[in-house]
């Protein structure tokens, strides 16, 4: 049974509208004043208010401004009483949220007609507002479900931590690192276009397929081949238009040098040097379209020596990609000078890069996934 809330300081009103609606068969309780209004909505919250717009104390509008911003009572639905019947006035109503309006003198069709179609759209609301939390508890089962999948972190023999931080949307990033054998370390980051379960299921997919070494007569030693299997295996069509950025690379610990290739990702950055005042930073990335973009993609390799000291960082765009509070986007360059300025003055640089991006984020959550993997390597 749908619960009806009558606010009016006329009595003879309230008892006139509560017999009318109590024969259609709806519960109504009355109030007088819109502070009483107020008190009993945020008790028991009704499926329909009908408030008088014109009281003592608070008005129509000012009962149905509190109503409507209370999150709570999202779904109720708000009718003004009022024999103000000028477009002005209505606007002033639409405008404090009303749902609908009814002129006195009061028509008893009408109102019993207005009044099943305002509990149409209650009774919709409710079933989508439930349907929005069913959903997000789904994409926060789901992302928990990737988050069981990123690999432990590696203490010996050389130091591999990360950040991840998914956005409010269940995004594509996804990472792994795993030994190929004894000495050669194989690392890669990859985003798949896009959010929601479109882009992650793609993620999922490549992991799967890396960890397994499922793709046959694959040399995972060489980055460029790696990512033109992945490319031949995840192609665009008519009916997925997903593409992922990806980089991977391969370290042998032995001779110190990393292998690596990209695919239309951000570059992994180097920082080494043994003092701040002979910090070397290098970028790593080789050219190449985004895996699942073009079938004819070619992917090439690049190798650098990683100095004693050097600390490796691969990460996704939305690293970087930030919207700060006077609406600039923050940019590639001020992520790097912030990798440079903690090489040397903290030792969990992690911590601190993760809580300076969280301060510079002028909204509640990040509008894409963050990951960024940090690589000590001695």
């Amino acid at each position: 049974m749908f619960e009806i809330l009558v606010i009016d300081d006329d009595r003879s009103v309230q008892i006139f509208l509560k017999r009318i609606l109590e024969k259609q068969g709806y519960e109504v309780i009355t109030a007088s004043t819109g502070e009483e209004g107020i008190l009993k909505t945020l008790n028991s919250p009704p499926a329909l208010i009908i408030c008088d717009w014109i009281m003592p104390g608070l008005s129509g509008l000012e009962v149905c401004d509190r109503v409507k911003k209370d999150p709570r009572l999202s779904t109720t639905f708000f009718i003004l009483l009022t024999s103000l019947d000028s477009v002005a006035n209505r606007v002033k109503g639409l405008d404090a949220g009303a749902d609908d309006f009814i002129t006195k003198p009061i028509e008893q069709n009408e109102l019993q007609a207005r009044v099943r179609a305002g509990l149409r759209l209650h009774q919709l609301s409710q079933d989508l507002h439930t349907q929005k939390l069913l959903l997000e508890t789904e994409l926060a089962e789901a992302t928990e479900y990737v988050k069981s999948l990123l690999p432990l972190p590696l203490n010996n023999p050389l130091k591999i931590k990360f950040k991840f931080l998914p956005s409010r949307q269940l995004g594509g990033d996804c990472f792994d690192y795993n030994w190929l054998d004894a000495d050669c370390l194989a690392i890669y980051l990859l985003d798949a276009a896009g959010h929601g379960l479109k882009a992650t299921l793609p993620s999922i997919s490549v992991l799967n397929l890396l960890r397994s070494r499922a793709l046959k007569d694959l040399n995972y030693y060489q980055p460029s081949q790696v990512l033109a299997a992945l490319n031949n295996t995840f192609q665009m069509n008519y009916q997925n238009d997903k593409y992922l950025t990806m980089w991977y690379g391969v370290y042998n610990r032995v001779s110190r040098q990393l292998t690596y290739s990209s695919a239309g990702h951000p570059p992994a950055i180097i920082v080494s040097g043994n003092s701040p005042i002979n910090t070397e930073v290098k970028r790593l990335k080789t050219p190449g379209m985004p895996v699942g973009m073009f079938p004819e993609a070619k992917y090439v390799d690049a190798s650098c020596y990683i100095e004693k000291s050097s600390i490796l960082y691969i990460f996704s765009d939305g690293a970087y990609e930030i919207t700060q509070a006077n609406g600039t986007l923050w940019s590639l360059e001020g992520l790097i000078q912030i990798f440079i300025s903690l090489q040397y003055s903290v030792e969990n640089q992690l911590d601190y890069i993760l809580d300076y991006l969280i301060s510079l984020n002028s909204k509640e959550t990040f509008d894409d996934d963050l990951s960024i993997l940090q690589v000590k390597f001695d």
